[in-house]
């Protein structure tokens, strides 16, 4: 298996713009304060950060829907806001992307998640987040069955960012898999949490990295070996057509079907942040998939995605001219 670039992955990245994503998950406005430090406060033994900017990004599910319009996609969210003023800065911000938001529906019962990084010469300072997790409300988790009942069908593949704050629950799973079975049958890429995985049963690929895996898994991965023993438990227990394991700086491992396990080697050349870099994962992935491409021409190319976005501070993107621009 070439695990380069090739003319094939040239076309597709070409035909990204053909391709709709449907993104459900958690939405996650980033909030990053940037900064200096100098001295240690008198105070205590901490740093004192001379703060000289900040702003707010769209942050978990909301980044993954990011990354698709980065790469020439297009995409709409699932998700829920709370009613204050970073729910509506979040609305601002996926309008300006150019992106729909009926699919996003307003709660009295939470905040609008918010994760607040400070950073200082250029490593995290310390992070704190403002959240409500647990089970969405009923009438709002009805919405999103409106939602789906009514717009499933304008998708090319629907992807699952689930941060574990509650929107990703098993009834919304369940309405989901049998919608899309009964029409489309479109990819349904899942990014998990280790938490409640039987609600993913039935998905087409899911991505966790190497910690989530063991966790899905029940056993500890030191080697090859256990790894290719915790891709087929989950992949028994999910019954899902393919397994990709993000593995840091080890790069990707992709169990499909009876093949041998493609193991994919990192392209990163200096790693300043991993923030995010699930979020490219899979946009990558599912535009991929979208477009034609196999599971192992798919995961090639996020791979390669997610060696440059690691070499970015913050929450960030990659474009097509950057995946092409590594092999120039």
């Amino acid at each position: 298996m070439n695990r380069t670039i090739t003319d094939r992955h040239r076309a597709a990245l070409a035909r990204f713009a053909d391709a709709k994503i449907l993104v459900i998950g958690d939405l996650i406005v980033d909030h990053f304060i940037w900064g200096s430090v100098t001295r240690i406060s008198p105070e205590a033994p901490v740093p004192v950060v001379n703060v000289t900017r900040e702003n707010l990004l769209l942050g978990g599910a909301a980044n993954v829907l990011n990354n698709i319009y980065a790469l020439g996609g297009r995409g709409e969210m699932c998700g829920v806001i709370g009613q204050d003023s970073m729910g509506d800065h979040l609305l601002e911000l996926l309008q300006t992307l150019g992106s729909a938001t009926d699919g996003i529906i307003k709660s009295a019962d939470r905040p609008t998640t918010k994760k607040t990084r400070v950073i200082a010469q250029h490593q995290q300072v310390v992070r704190f987040d403002r959240e409500k997790s647990g089970p969405i409300p009923p009438e709002v988790r009805e919405k999103f069955f409106t939602y789906l009942d009514q717009h499933l069908d304008d998708f090319q593949a629907v992807i699952i960012s689930d941060y574990n704050k509650g929107v990703v629950g098993a009834e919304l799973m369940t309405r989901l898999m049998a919608r899309n079975k009964s029409q489309k049958n479109i990819p349904v890429i899942v990014d998990p949490k280790p938490h409640h995985l039987e609600r993913f049963t039935g998905a087409t690929i899911l991505t966790p990295n190497l910690h989530e895996a063991e966790k899905m898994a029940g056993i500890s991965i030191t080697n090859d070996a256990d790894l290719c023993q915790a891709a087929r438990l989950i992949k028994k227990q999910l019954g899902c057509a393919a397994l990709l394991i993000t593995r840091g700086e080890a790069g990707m491992a992709l169990f499909e079907a009876e093949n041998e396990p493609l193991l994919i080697p990192t392209t990163a050349q200096e790693v300043f942040d991993v923030t995010g870099a699930g979020d490219t994962v899979i946009a990558t992935l599912a535009l991929g998939l979208a477009v034609g491409l196999s599971f192992s021409e798919a995961a090639i190319l996020a791979n390669r995605a997610a060696g440059i976005v690691v070499g970015k501070l913050g929450t960030a993107t990659v474009t097509p001219t950057e995946l092409l621009g590594e092999t120039a």
